[in-house]
């Protein structure tokens, strides 16, 4: 089974640089635009996919519809497991210093790391639990959510740390022999990353 995680398209908040967590701010024009540009790439590439499948925030909804709609691929259900990290009270703001793991300084409340990343790694197991008696072990899926999770997510398959994931961006992850591989961050090979 392969899956395709894939960054919502950008926000207004996204374009301020604000932290937005689990609100659900809408994708602006410039994040539809990235949506089909996103189509168009994965329709070039010429793999078959079986389905997409998406966080339940209306900004990673919006750009699972939109790309569905134009591969003309089902658009399958939203796994709450895939919401982005909740950083609580800083929520709207940009943040000023290098955001924490845990929660702490001017970060009190934020989801820490740790359960940001175990919903992430659930949300794949219950995506492969879902699809693959619908689709086979051969199916290809999109799964539509956000930054920080996905970061955190393939942070914690490969044991080490990447960096940010662009907005409508690909990041292919991969079922085999009972564990997951990352193949690439951000449409380059993971063996190429720096």
């Amino acid at each position: 089974m392969r899956l395709e995680l894939i960054r919502h398209g950008q926000t207004d908040w996204n374009s301020h640089d604000k932290l937005q967590g689990s609100s659900n701010i809408p994708l602006n024009e410039t994040g539809r635009g990235q949506a089909h540009e996103a189509a168009r790439i994965l329709a070039e590439e010429g793999e078959s996919w079986n389905a997409i499948v998406s966080s339940p925030l209306d900004r990673a909804r919006e750009t699972a519809r939109i790309i569905a709609g134009d591969l003309g691929i089902e658009l399958g259900d939203a796994y709450p497991e895939l919401l982005e990290r909740d950083y609580a009270s800083r929520e709207g703001t940009v943040a000023d210093t290098k955001i924490p793991d845990e929660p702490s300084g001017s970060f009190p409340d934020i989801e820490p790391r740790e359960s940001v990343a175990a919903r992430g790694m659930g949300a794949l197991l219950d995506i492969r639990d879902t699809r693959l008696p619908l689709d086979g072990d051969d199916s290809k899926i999109l799964v539509v959510c956000h930054g920080t999770i996905i970061r955190f997510t393939l942070s914690e398959i490969l044991g080490r740390e990447i960096g940010h994931i662009h907005n409508a961006a690909a990041n292919t992850v991969e079922w085999k022999n009972g564990e997951w591989r990352v193949l690439t961050v951000n449409g380059t090979p993971v063996d190429q990353l720096v």
